[in-house]
């Protein structure tokens, strides 16, 4: 009887080795099958509650949507969301050197609006930018600018001036120009939270789908590089 018991135990023992040992083993393999995600280049985007994807999960908002899109068209490049809610040109401005320790190849800057709901004097904003652009092409940074457009609401010549501050900036710096960065989806219903400012999901995959040959043309100019 004392001999049966010890052959019990015994088993128990050499089973729970056995089973251990295979868990530990097929974790041990798994961990080191798992591939690790390889980069061509890091993409970061830059702005404000647009850009941040204000009330939808971070999986919707528009860089996580193009990273995918990228890798699915074979570009394998990731696209960093550095996108702040509430954020004015010369806040973007302002934290420029935190941007820069992403290391980004490729910037795509969409900021102004929050300026213009401010009224704030278009001649400042254009400064901002301008210096925004013009320290990121001095670190060597590929810049694709997104062009915002305000509502009329503080008279047709802000309204004019402002818009003309892309166009213009992306002349003068030779960088790459997406021609409205909500084209498409401002003042639709459907694309648009309640607030009918920031994008649903469905309004993200438009603007993703209308500002990807702007990146693929930046990707080409870095692949150049």
């Amino acid at each position: 009887m004392k001999a049966f018991k010890t052959l019990i135990i015994f088993t128990i023992v050499v089973t729970a080795l056995v089973y251990g040992c295979g868990e530990e083993t097929t974790t041990s393999t798994k961990l080191q099958t798992e591939p690790e995600k390889i980069f061509e280049g890091t993409i970061v985007a830059v702005g404000d509650s647009l850009t941040e994807g204000l009330g939808v999960e971070e999986e919707f908002a528009y860089p996580a949507v193009l990273e995918e899109k990228l890798h699915d068209l074979g570009y394998p490049y990731q696209v960093v969301n550095a996108g702040i809610s509430g954020e004015t040109s010369s806040g973007t401005l302002a934290r420029l050197k935190w941007v820069l320790t992403l290391k980004p190849d490729i910037v795509i800057l969409v900021i102004g609006a929050n300026d213009g709901f401010r009224g704030i004097d278009p001649d400042l904003i254009k400064t901002n930018i301008h210096k925004i652009v013009k320290e990121l092409k001095d670190k060597n940074v590929i810049v694709v600018l997104g062009a915002m457009q305000i509502v009329q609401n503080l008279g047709k010549d802000y309204t004019t001036a402002f818009a003309s501050i892309y166009p213009e900036i992306a002349k003068s710096e030779n960088i790459i120009l997406t021609p409205f960065f909500l084209k498409g989806v401002a003042a639709d219903r459907k694309l648009n939270q309640a607030d009918g400012i920031h994008p649903t999901a469905d309004g993200y995959q438009v603007i993703v789908d209308n500002i990807t040959p702007s990146v693929l043309e930046a990707i080409k100019v870095h692949r150049k590089k």
